[in-house]
């Protein structure tokens, strides 16, 4: 069985990561495509600015670009939009029946809106219920996944936290260019520099992961106790965020023991052979300069985070380094994999078309849910 998706915000960044992690999905089939105005009614061959290393996928290069507007003819929408766009258009397209599964910051942060990393709180799309019934949504609903350096600091706590118990948390990341979008940082500003301040990027650093690692109690979720600290820098790398992260445990606990906890997790995604789902969602690296961008981003297609440097640490109790390829597993990738959770738990039904034709209003067919 397979979904008709659309892509919200196709032709920038994130939606052609999205788009070339989608190619060969065997779930997912990109039936539309949608963007500016400017874009509007172009092929999508002629409107994108195709950045990727792969060739763009002859079967997208010539859909229409539509109008970003909920009356696309797809079971559900990936949002690639920027924020300051996203917030409206992602409730208008819930609202008339559209699951939005987005990228963006907009919503992450909201009560009734799951923030989802698949292998760390798949429990928290029960929120999906409350936020339907408070915002009369009908079967529409909007599922975030992190900020692209959330998602690996999140991962590599989640272990240590079930362990042992984190109580603080220091980290320091290091991202890379592509985290800025296209065109992004000037080149001289870039090249031979660091600069220390991405607006907003210590705040989500420091409260995303405490919402995400926080217990589901009912129809809310009561965030982890846990302190973070976060200083966030640009550096002169393509792709891949290195972090470097020192934690407080509650419970003593070895090196050893703290290395087994990371390298064994292991989530649902694993569990159920979700098609985007890492082997290992968590690598750890024994090597004593490792990880790093040039020779980990990429592992396990871009969807494993990379631990390494497990150390002991003089002020609080350990340190470590990790990376996370920050276009795939921080971004396009980590939506898709929401997506194939949400898909395989029955929480994205097939829309039809009503008399009319063409505008779409969250009807569904009888056959409305997957069984594996």
């Amino acid at each position: 069985m397979t979904w008709k998706i659309g892509i919200l915000g196709a032709t920038g960044a994130v939606g052609q990561k999205m788009i070339e992690g989608l190619a060969a999905h065997p779930w997912f089939r990109i039936s539309e495509v949608a963007a500016s105005e400017r874009s509007s009614g172009k092929p999508y061959g002629q409107a994108v600015n195709w950045l990727q290393n792969s060739v763009l996928p002859s079967k997208v290069a010539g859909l229409e670009v539509k109008a970003v507007k909920p009356n696309l003819d797809c079971d559900f929408v990936f949002s690639a939009l920027d924020s300051s766009i996203a917030g409206p258009v992602e409730d208008d397209f819930a609202r008339v029946g559209y699951p939005v599964i987005s990228n963006s910051r907009n919503h992450r942060m909201e009560e009734d809106v799951p923030l989802v990393i698949p292998e760390v709180n798949p429990d928290h799309l029960n929120l999906i219920h409350r936020q339907q019934r408070l915002r009369r949504f009908g079967s529409g609903y909007i599922v975030t996944n992190p900020n692209c350096s959330t998602v690996g600091l999140a991962m590599a706590l989640k272990p240590l936290d079930d362990a042992f118990g984190v109580t603080q948390v220091m980290v320091a990341t290091m991202q890379a260019l592509s985290g800025a979008g296209y065109p992004g940082v000037a080149s001289l500003d870039a090249v031979d520099n660091v600069i220390p301040y991405i607006s907003g990027e210590e705040e989500k650093v420091e409260s995303e992961p405490r919402k995400i690692l926080g217990k589901l109690d009912g129809d809310s979720v009561t965030f982890a106790s846990m302190q973070i600290s976060a200083h966030c820098n640009r550096v002169s790398v393509s792709d891949g965020h290195t972090e470097s992260v020192s934690v407080r445990l509650k419970k003593r606990a070895s090196m050893e023991e703290v290395r087994e906890a990371l390298a064994n997790f292991s989530g649902e995604p694993q569990k159920l052979g979700l098609p985007s789902a890492p082997k290992h969602p968590i690598v750890v690296r024994d090597e004593a300069d490792r990880p790093q961008p040039k020779r980990d981003r990429n592992a396990e297609d871009g969807m494993s985070v990379s631990v390494g440097r497990i150390r002991p640490c003089s002020i609080l109790d350990f340190k470590f380094t990790l990376l996370v390829h920050n276009t795939i597993r921080g971004a396009a990738g980590a939506a898709i994999l929401n997506a194939e959770l949400l898909a395989d738990r029955g929480l994205i039904s097939h829309r039809v078309s009503n008399d009319q034709g063409g505008d779409l209003r969250g009807h569904l067919s009888a056959d409305s849910t997957y069984a594996r």
